[in-house]
């Protein structure tokens, strides 16, 4: 069940039996619970690789139903990435795909990573390889708002300008995309008080990583393979920010493990989804920021 990668980290922590446990969890197919909560949400998050092996994380919308299981093995999404998209090109053909759908009014989350193929001019059919809910920590609980649509534009830079550095440094959530020794990708939640994200300066970013379900897929998967994703939406306006970079456990608290990153390339997308979000509910579950180690 797990690479090489996962199992180093499930020693390290202490956690190689609870992994067991809550691994028993990864299945294959798309229990009815799930079809119904893929077909109630709004946006999706996707991760990928390019063909520089750069990885990604981006996010498509689309009004409820646009997510849809098809039959019990695979999934439909009536929506591709724009063009100026890092994965517009990626996932015009097959592609090995992370995703993970977030309910964040509701605070429920599902991942189901597999294969990618286009469905018609402009939708996705990914074949399940794993699917799993996780646990609520974390989510800061908020509701969607409509916006009118609009096109999205999409501009690419090398490091994060001093706005985005602002902004990056007020977030309270990002998506995390990694890969595996086998190619297969996975996209995780992060979440956290504004600040739990640390600017270090236009190209490095630290976080803490908090505990979670003891499977350690991201940590794993970084083991192996530096390269990962963010995105990092806009609750106030439905644009992005995607990041692809280096990422580097210190392990040097394997109780709290801290992630340095060099960002590569930016992506902004404004208009990325029609939607905004109301004001943030804090997840309880968060430590609270002063409790958290200076490093």
């Amino acid at each position: 069940m797990w690479h090489a990668g996962e199992r180093a980290v499930q020693r390290r922590t202490g956690q190689q039996e609870r992994a067991e446990h809550t691994g028993r969890s990864i299945g294959r197919t798309i229990p009815p619970v799930a079809a119904r909560f893929l077909t109630e949400r709004r946006t999706i998050v996707v991760g990928a690789a390019d063909p520089a092996g750069r990885i990604w994380a981006t996010q498509l919308a689309g009004p409820p139903g646009f997510v849809r299981a098809d039959g019990d093995h695979a999934v439909l999404v009536a929506a591709r990435p724009a063009p100026g998209d890092p994965l517009a090109e990626v996932l015009a053909g097959p592609a090995e795909v992370g995703t993970i759908a977030l309910d964040a009014a509701g605070r429920r989350r599902m991942r189901l990573n597999g294969r990618s193929e286009p469905d018609g001019p402009d939708g996705l059919r990914i074949t399940a390889e794993q699917v799993y809910a996780n646990c609520p920590k974390y989510i800061q609980r908020r509701s969607p708002r409509e916006l009118p649509a609009a096109e999205p534009t999409a501009t690419a830079g090398d490091r994060l300008t001093l706005p985005r550095q602002l902004a990056v440094a007020a977030a309270d959530t990002f998506f995390l995309a990694t890969a595996g020794p086998d190619g297969r990708v996975d996209a995780s939640h992060r979440g956290g008080f504004p600040g739990f994200v640390e600017v270090l300066g236009p190209n490095r970013l630290r976080w803490a990583e908090y505990a979670g379900n003891s499977m350690f897929m991201s940590l794993g998967n970084l083991e192996l393979d530096p390269a990962a994703g963010l995105l990092l939406p806009d609750w106030d306006t439905g644009d992005a920010l995607l990041l692809t970079g280096r990422a580097e456990v210190d392990w040097s608290d394997p109780s709290a493990p801290v992630v340095d990153y060099t960002v590569l390339r930016t992506v902004d997308l404004t208009h990325a989804v029609p939607l905004t979000w109301t004001a943030p509910e804090f997840s309880p579950a968060l430590p609270h920021p002063i409790s958290r180690p200076v490093r």
